[in-house]
């Protein structure tokens, strides 16, 4: 998400940066293409010692209270079942995934946005999550130094770290993001909590969805242009080549007009939208509406009415593919949002 005035920031500590190559680079799975199948596996050694985006983290045993302080990270711990070792939420952007609701309202919310250490420290955790390093600073909750200090293990989604370079409050990916990166949270997540064959299991059933939905877009819809806009209105931001609506783009044969800046969300004025014209506009739909232009209301009548805007393809022809301000981060919902942007991509003309 865009990094100013949005809260999704993606801001690193000094003390992570130094350590991103050891702890979160480069190597992937299997090739994403290939089909995953479910095969059976053991249960977790302990004590376990993972790296983990410059930290080293050693669990003596399976979690028990864990805290997560972003929606991503908590929707992932939600569907690897784990809502009855879950004590506290935070940092919340949309209503939780509808299969995941019930389980959720059984774990308390800290906060809808940013909890203090304090109230972090009070459900006595044994285990603090994040998706968005933002959390994990002295200005926000806390450092992860801080929370190894006082004996509290850490996790970051290796989203935040891998292949990325942080500058003041841009973020930059060295490399696109894969699907991937997400497999390995999973996987990360199943093993720290000894539930590796959930985790095995949720990884086949996205990556068999993800399959179908690449399979459909590529068979009828593969070359199209999009581009993603997240929010404002005078200088919009718009998805770089290499977050998650890159891969999004990259999965269903799309081609985003904005590849060709690596930050995952630059500011764009309107005439260069204009310029590369494309098929197809995503849409942020954001629950937040604490700025012009995070409600889809605003964009779509802007869109019709901005004498630049109106002249676009994709208004003309009202070739709109609306996901939620969560389904634009990395996370558990990039499945879901291959899967819009693929029957977007199959509709066509309104």
């Amino acid at each position: 998400m865009p990094t100013a005035p949005a809260p999704r920031a993606l801001v690193v500590s000094t003390l992570l940066i130094a350590a991103l190559v050891t702890g979160c680079s480069g190597s992937t799975d299997a090739a994403s293409s290939q089909p995953i199948e479910s095969a059976a596996v053991g249960p977790t050694s302990y004590p376990l010692t993972l790296e983990n985006c410059g930290a080293t983290v050693t669990f003596d045993a399976a979690p028990r209270r864990a805290v997560s302080l972003y929606q991503s990270s908590t929707e992932i711990l939600l569907s690897l079942g784990l809502a009855d070792r879950m004590v506290g939420t935070s940092t919340w952007f949309d209503p939780v995934l509808e299969d995941l609701a019930a389980d959720n309202a059984s774990v308390p919310r800290l906060a809808d946005n940013d909890p203090s250490l304090e109230t972090v420290l009070d459900t006595e955790p044994d285990l603090v999550t994040s998706a968005s390093a933002h959390t994990f600073t002295p200005a926000v909750v806390a450092d992860r130094a801080r929370f190894a200090q006082l004996g509290v293990p850490t996790y970051q989604s290796p989203s935040v770290c891998t292949d990325t370079t942080i500058s003041g409050e841009t973020v930059t990916r060295d490399r696109p993001l894969t699907i991937d990166t997400l497999y390995r949270e999973i996987r990360e997540l199943a093993q720290i909590f000894d539930v590796q064959q959930r985790g095995a299991d949720l990884v086949a059933q996205l990556q068999s969805r993800k399959d179908a939905a690449t399979a459909t877009a590529r068979g009828g819809a593969a070359g199209q242009t999009v581009a993603f806009w997240f929010s404002g209105l005078e200088a919009p931001y718009m998805a770089g080549c290499c977050s998650a609506p890159g891969l999004f783009a990259s999965e269903t044969g799309a081609v985003n007009v904005f590849a060709d800046s690596r930050d995952d969300w630059p500011e764009i004025n309107w005439e260069s939208v204009a310029e590369r014209n494309p098929d197809v506009l995503v849409l942020g739909d954001l629950s937040r509406k604490r700025v012009d232009g995070d409600a889809l209301e605003t964009k779509i009548a802007f869109l019709e009415s901005n004498p630049v805007t109106r002249q676009l393809a994709a208004v003309q022809n009202r070739r709109y593919v609306v996901l939620t301000g969560s389904e634009l981060d990395p996370g558990i919902r990039e499945v879901g949002a291959v899967e819009k942007l693929a029957a977007g991509l199959r509709a066509g003309p309104a």
